[in-house]
């Protein structure tokens, strides 16, 4: 009875609770390492659904969502400036629609190749991803086509990961890594650098209809800080651009987060003169031929 009580008020204790709870007495630490109340804090923490049977343990896979890392600070840390943690969602199939343009409806065109689907409406299908949860996070990373000292950053990236992928043995010594599907020009002027994935299984879904309704999340035309919008099979996010007498300006301007060991604040300015966007496509597979694991969606400014 008295194991069945300590496990019910468990589930109402953050991670760092838990942990503390755990470490006064070696009774409290069987019942806190149990791993359903680790899976209950997981996933109510994370507000995802139940994902069903996974390869970690779950106190092992909160550590790994909350811990405060993300992917650039395993590989390319050179290269990374800041982040902001968005939020976690699911992949209910293994079909993903990864794409700049936020308009509805989105649609899948079966008979195009990637290519030509990039080509022609900036989007693209991805086949065999790996069912679950995945955490999704904005970064902005350095230009990767200059060298100025002038120039911070002009790249931002929409990075989406299983969450169990910085637990996988392929992740940690680095025989898995991102290789490019595909990229797109942008060469008009663009309002906004946007980017989404979407689980296609659920593309008709009343909650990704929330995420295409701009209007609702979007900031207004001045404002320029990222905004994202995330729901359960889907996750979206927009920066205004700034036209300035012929000069794009990308403001990343005060990434903010309520949440526990996401809180940060940057403001960097990037000046580019020729407007337009390129827009990469990249996924890390489990192997050669393994599921998808990871997926970015990087947005360069012209």
């Amino acid at each position: 009875y008295e194991e069945d009580l300590w496990t019910e008020i468990a589930k109402f204790l953050d991670g760092r609770s838990l942990v503390m709870l755990a470490s006064t007495s070696k009774w409290f630490h069987r019942i806190i390492m149990e791993d359903i109340i680790w899976k209950h804090a997981c996933l109510r923490d994370l507000q995802v659904p139940d994902p069903g049977k996974v390869a970690f343990k779950w106190i092992n896979l909160y550590a790994a969502a909350f811990n405060g890392c993300h992917s650039y600070k395993f590989r390319q840390q050179d290269k990374h400036i800041d982040w902001m943690r968005i939020g976690a969602f699911s992949f209910d199939s293994q079909n993903a629609l990864l794409t700049e343009n936020l308009i509805p409806p989105l649609k899948v065109l079966k008979e195009k190749t990637t290519e030509k689907m990039l080509e022609s409406n900036g989007c693209c299908v991805v086949r065999n991803v790996k069912s679950g949860i995945w955490i999704a996070d904005l970064q902005l990373v350095r230009c990767p086509v200059c060298d100025l000292n002038t120039c911070d950053g002009t790249m931002q990236v929409l990075d989406a990961r299983h969450i169990e992928l910085f637990l996988s043995e392929g992740y940690q010594d680095g025989s898995w890594d991102y290789e490019l599907l595909g990229s797109h020009n942008e060469k008009k002027q663009a309002n906004g650098a946007s980017a989404g994935i979407f689980d296609i299984k659920h593309l008709k879904d009343r909650s990704t209809s929330a995420v295409l309704d701009l209007k609702s999340w979007v900031g207004k035309p001045n404002d320029w800080q990222p905004k994202a919008m995330i729901t359960s099979y889907a996750v979206a996010v927009n920066t205004n651009l700034q036209e300035n007498e012929g000069i794009l300006t990308l403001v990343s301007s005060i990434f903010m987060s309520d949440k526990l060991y996401f809180k940060l604040s940057l403001i960097t300015y990037c000046y580019i003169v020729v407007a337009g966007l390129h827009v990469k496509f990249h996924v890390m597979k489990s192997g050669k031929n393994g599921e998808i694991v990871s997926i970015r969606m990087s947005e360069q400014l012209q």
